[in-house]
C-alpha cells in the first residue's frame, strides 16, 4: 500500500497540516500509522466529513 505524509494529504484535501495529525489521532482517517511523530497516511484516503457543521434543511430555515 503507498502512503503520503501529513504535509501531502494537507496540501490534497486544503487544510492544515496540524488538522490532518489531529484526524490522525482521532482515528479519523482509516489506516492511519504513526511512526514517532510523523503519521503515514493511505494514498487513497479520503478527506474525512467534517463533523463540527451539520447540513441545513430548507425547511428548518
Amino acid at each position: 500500500m503507498d502512503y503520503v505524509t501529513a504535509k501531502e494529504a494537507s496540501e490534497k484535501w486544503g487544510v492544515t497540516v496540524r488538522r490532518v495529525q489531529v484526524l490522525c489521532a482521532q482515528n479519523k482517517i482509516q489506516g492511519a500509522i504513526r511512526f514517532g511523530s510523523s503519521w503515514a497516511i493511505p494514498k487513497d484516503s479520503k478527506k474525512p466529513q467534517d463533523g463540527r457543521y451539520k447540513k441545513i434543511k430548507n425547511n428548518d430555515i
